[in-house]
């Protein structure tokens, strides 16, 4: 394996910045992201969706979880005519290496060894994978290294030592991959990694991967989202820009936005704004398992300056506290300094356009509910039947033997319900109507609304 692998980079100068260029979605792609239970159950696609859901309302797409739970190189490959290639995908994103790598084999003497040998399986079985990809072209490919095993925390749960450094051999003949077949690639491992070595500088248990040293958390499933969206090109993208100079009387920056009806007096600003996208809603919300929230990554990733920036600002005001309503409603007060400089709005939580979003967020959040119900189904057909000659056979033979099954096996049990109701047919085409009707409405409710706005002097 190091022999054929080495060859494969000497022939492949690897880009040092960890990615190859990675297009924007455009209007009608439909993209399957295929992967492990960090795909399976996880938000980063989900929050991908909502970005584009709030930053381009009127470029709709679709977005598919194709993850399933322990997956590898090698039965992701089985799955990929009936569980991707189905979907009729325009654009495949493919992430695996987690599981490759195996976990309790690191702590045996010939650790080296053992890892050696997966590396080597997970790189013959992704070559297979390869020639189908490229063998299906109506699809642009990304590959993405997958979010890092985190062994330097400080915490609980067993190391696995050496684990971290086998999962960047698959990274780096996954980037070779990329770069011989000109697809994209993002590299998550490594900056992941380097985020959370700066965290455990200032507290030793930091990590943006979850307790067991291998899920994210929904924080860092944000941190994912946001090096997608720059691998996109998307950093930077200001959802809108405005800026009135109140001495001069005019608008002086009007950018992905409209500036209509205004009026400069000295008694106050007044001015209609319709943006052409909406703040991205983050959810401040607890995870159940590890008590963390999606803004907790906003320490360590500059998501709201790059990727989420709805700047207002004002000059020439006399020297003075402003207070900022719309539609009637109190925002915030700022210094005339502050307003000068430029406020960042989708850091306003009560704007009417956050509000907008917020509603967004949620019906998104029940569509990514029911989509991880659908999954939990595949997962029971793919783990388990699949090996048992029974694949989506869904009969009463079935039910019978996972029902047995479910009693003794741990990582079966998980997953029952989801499969006792998932297999009734009519159950999932209704779990997936309701999902298309859920990103219906989203659609139907995402376009930004024109805002009454008024800038005043603020007398406490």
């Amino acid at each position: 394996m190091k022999k054929t692998f080495l060859f494969v980079l000497a022939l492949l100068p690897l880009s040092p910045t960890g990615a190859q260029p990675v297009a924007p979605f455009r209007h009608g792609d439909r993209v399957a992201f295929v992967g492990n239970s960090i795909t399976h159950g996880g938000r980063y696609h989900a929050y991908l969706w909502l970005y584009y859901m709030t930053h381009f309302p009127n470029r709709r797409i679709t977005l598919y979880n194709c993850g399933v739970g322990g997956d590898v190189a090698g039965s992701m490959l089985q799955r990929l005519d009936t569980d991707v290639f189905s979907k009729d995908p325009t654009v495949i994103f493919l992430s695996f290496g987690m599981n490759d790598t195996g976990y309790s084999e690191f702590l045996q003497p010939n650790a080296g060894e053992l890892a050696d040998k997966s590396v080597e399986r997970s790189f013959k079985d992704y070559q297979r994978i390869e020639k189908k990809l490229a063998a299906y072209p109506k699809a642009k490919k990304v590959l993405i290294s997958s979010s890092p095993y985190d062994e330097t925390a400080q915490m609980e749960p067993q190391v696995y030592p050496g684990k971290s450094a086998a999962m960047l051999r698959i990274a780096d003949f996954q980037q070779a991959s990329a770069l011989k077949n000109q697809w994209g690639f993002i590299d998550l491992t490594r900056p992941i990694t380097t985020l959370n070595q700066k965290g455990q500088q200032q507290d030793p248990s930091f990590t943006l991967v979850g307790k067991d040293r291998i899920h994210p958390d929904v924080d860092g499933y944000l941190a994912m989202t946001y090096f997608i969206l720059k691998a996109q090109g998307l950093a930077g993208a200001p959802i809108a820009r405005v800026g009135i100079n109140a001495a001069a009387k005019k608008a002086v920056l009007s950018a992905n936005c409209t500036i209509s009806q205004l009026a400069i007096t000295s008694a106050a600003i007044r001015f209609s704004y319709l943006a052409q996208a909406l703040p991205f809603p983050l959810d401040t919300a607890l995870s159940s398992w590890n008590n963390r929230r999606a803004t907790d990554a906003l320490k360590w990733i500059p998501f709201m300056e790059a990727c989420n920036k709805e700047e207002f600002s004002v000059s020439g005001l006399k020297a003075g506290r402003y207070l900022l309503r719309m539609n009637g409603d109190s925002i915030g007060v700022w210094s005339s300094r502050e307003l000068e400089q430029g406020i960042n709005l989708a850091g306003q939580t009560n704007t009417p356009q956050y509000r907008q979003a917020e509603a967004l967020r949620i019906l998104n959040e029940d569509r990514w509910t029911l989509e991880v119900k659908l999954r939990g189904y595949y997962w029971i057909q793919y783990m388990y039947f699949r090996n048992k000659g029974m694949l989506f056979q869904d009969d009463l033979a079935a039910v019978t033997d996972i029902i047995r099954e479910a009693q003794q096996n741990i990582y079966v049990a998980p997953h029952l319900e989801a499969y006792l109701k998932g297999h009734h047919k009519a159950v999932r085409e209704g779990w997936i109507a309701e999902m298309n009707a859920l990103t219906d409405k989203i659609y139907a409710s995402n376009k930004p609304q024109p805002i009454r706005v008024e800038l005043i002097p603020y007398t406490p």
